[in-house]
């Protein structure tokens, strides 16, 4: 069964090289790896590293957006299944291997991960230390805090023949709006493994950032679409403690070994 990896990227040339490292070990490969410049600086350098990789380049000449840009490497895909990765997270060598596997009675599958922070030395991040995200995949409790990453999910093709692409108008969730949209059509499984790593920068854009004035309307129009009521606006971690999201902690398989990925391309950078 062919897979189709899309990635959107803007200005992370090192991560999308340890990303494609990551791609490059897996036991079962990708038959198409599209990655879409998002109107950022040249990515050929990782893309040439990594010859092995049926990479196919996407380069816009003006940045759309990351959510749109998503839209534009889905729309190229040629295979069954589709699997999403964020340009600056990892995948685990079993990754791919364990999600087609889970397939057979689903849809849309995703993994747990594991949250890592990080330095950056010679040309490559270290990690500085890791937290486990695994939660039940409880559709109800979906509506009020989304406990799913897209980095890794796999899903059929098909789906967005029927319920259409990702969603610009609600643009930091459309993750967990394609989550829940998808779920109201089609069999969603998580798979107990801890095979994505997640990266997080205190310099980044994630998440756990208070929420500014954009993101709240965002978050907004994500309720008013689905009729989600209120939803919580308190910093990523703060919400990792309420009780009504601990207690849907779950166990999960951990894999990791805690080293780094070094890319080609680190060989040749030094920060």
């Amino acid at each position: 069964m062919g897979v189709s990896v899309v990635i959107a990227t803007y200005n992370r040339l090192l991560p999308l090289a340890e990303l494609l490292e990551s791609l490059s070990k897996q036991t079962y490969k990708p038959t198409q790896v599209i990655i879409v410049n998002d109107g950022g600086s040249s990515v050929q350098a990782a893309v040439d590293a990594y010859p092995e990789l049926p990479i196919e380049l996407i380069q816009l000449h003006e940045n759309v957006g990351h959510v749109e840009a998503r839209n534009i490497g889905v729309r190229a895909v040629t295979e069954d299944f589709i699997m999403l990765c964020d340009d600056d997270d990892l995948l685990l060598p079993c990754h791919i291997e364990r999600m087609i596997a889970n397939m057979n009675d689903a849809d849309f599958v995703y993994a747990d991960v594991e949250i890592f922070h990080y330095r950056i030395e010679n040309g490559m991040r270290i990690p500085t230390d890791r937290f486990l995200f695994a939660y039940e995949c409880d559709l109800q409790a979906m509506r009020s805090f989304s406990t799913y990453v897209p980095s890794g999910s796999m899903y059929r093709r098909v789906i967005h023949d029927i319920i259409g692409y990702f969603d610009p108008y609600v643009h930091n969730y459309w993750d967990w709006d394609f989550f829940l949209r998808v779920a109201k059509q089609f069999r969603i499984k998580r798979v107990p493994i801890a095979s994505v790593l997640y990266a997080f920068s205190n310099e980044g854009d994630h998440l756990s950032k208070q929420m500014n004035e954009k993101r709240q309307m965002y978050l907004n129009r994500l309720s008013e679409k689905h009729e989600l009521g209120d939803l919580p606006t308190k910093n990523f971690w703060l919400l990792l403690s309420e009780p009504e999201v601990q207690k849907r902690k779950a166990k999960s398989e951990i894999i990791w070994n805690g080293e780094p990925f070094r890319s080609r391309l680190a060989h040749f950078v030094r920060c």
